[in-house]
């Protein structure tokens, strides 16, 4: 049978277990043009904090007492939809399930599973490098932020599965990068993918480390923090620089109306900073040139990614917390 996680209340602050299940689902049968899916890997994300919340979001929120979505890739072993037969790989967005069974457009849609290229890479690195992971970097980079050669490009979660692609793409393009990470060895990880300098925010005031990393001030900040970070960001910013926001995890967990500090938001009329929230969806007509620029890397070995793989779909909550806790290097998976 089935299994899956189940919302099952709001949370307030951190979520519990309180607030999700894991439960055996309905038998179903296939009906018109669908495809049953095992699944090999989960998605762990951050933005699935936000589909716990009432707030209107890029993403629609859980419904309660149903199964949670998320990215997932896996093995269809069942078929009644055209063009996707049994032993066809497929990443598709219903995972924190073990099974899944998933619609598919007559005719195709953007939302349907998307087929594997016949690629030797693992299957989950679909999840990051080769899926939204290292599209969200290139595009927050390439796209929002309009970086260019030359540019010093300042990342926050800099050991994180968008934050490390970025590096990684920012330094390819002929960028000085320097990052942010939470401790000596994810500093030291970043360091070796490339970046010119890590700050580790645990170390001291983010502030005075980028200050002393970037004495000359930065062009381009991808955010996937908020907080402290964004504040040395405006900071520390030339003018004209670009800010490219993909997360805000330090105040997922907190009041939603906390915010910049009013002298960094001043800083933004004085250097003109643009900045500018996005989705990769947002840039969907690049995604061939994402691959084109990226794929090689990855297939070649020159753009690496660390997995912290928890194992079965009992873990997938633990995992998540994890998220919140900084207990993750790249990309937090589950494996089923």
């Amino acid at each position: 049978m089935a299994r899956a996680w189940y919302f099952t209340s709001t949370p307030e602050g951190l979520p519990t277990l309180d607030n999700v299940a894991l439960r055996e689902m309905p038998a179903q049968a296939l009906g018109p043009s669908q495809i049953r899916v095992r699944n090999e890997y989960l998605s762990v994300d951050p933005y699935m904090r936000g589909r716990m919340t009432t707030m209107k979001s890029y993403v629609p929120g859980f419904e309660l007492n149903e199964p949670m979505t998320g990215g997932a890739v896996g093995e269809v072993i069942e078929s009644t939809a055209e063009g996707y037969a049994v032993g066809d790989k497929v990443m598709h967005m219903n995972g924190w399930r073990d099974e899944a069974i998933v619609d598919i457009t007559p005719g195709g849609g953007p939302t349907d599973p998307q087929k594997l290229p016949p690629l030797n890479v693992p299957i989950q690195t679909f999840l990051h490098n080769l899926g939204l992971t290292g599209a969200t970097a290139y595009m927050g980079l390439m796209k929002t932020a309009a970086a260019k050669p030359g540019d010093i490009v300042f990342v926050s979660a800099a050991a994180g599965a968008v934050g490390s692609a970025v590096v990684q793409i920012a330094k390819k393009k002929g960028m000085t990068v320097i990052g942010a990470a939470g401790g000596a060895a994810k500093c030291q990880w970043v360091r070796e993918l490339g970046a010119d300098a890590c700050i580790d925010y645990k170390a001291g005031p983010v502030l005075a480390q980028l200050a002393a990393a970037a004495p000359d001030g930065i062009d381009v900040y991808f955010d996937n923090v908020g907080g402290d970070h964004l504040d040395a960001a405006i900071a520390l910013a030339r003018d004209f620089s670009r800010f490219a926001i993909c997360g805000m995890i330090e105040g997922y967990n907190d009041d939603p109306m906390a915010g910049v500090e009013m002298h960094a938001l001043m800083r933004i009329i004085v250097a003109r900073i643009n900045i500018r929230g996005f989705i990769f969806t947002d840039y969907a007509e690049f995604m061939g040139e994402f691959l084109a620029d990226v794929a090689p890397m990855v297939l070649s070995g020159e753009m690496k990614m660390r997995e912290t793989v928890h194992e079965g779909l009992d873990s997938s909550f633990d995992a998540f917390l994890g998220l919140f806790a900084g207990a993750n290097t790249g990309k937090m998976l589950v494996r089923i």
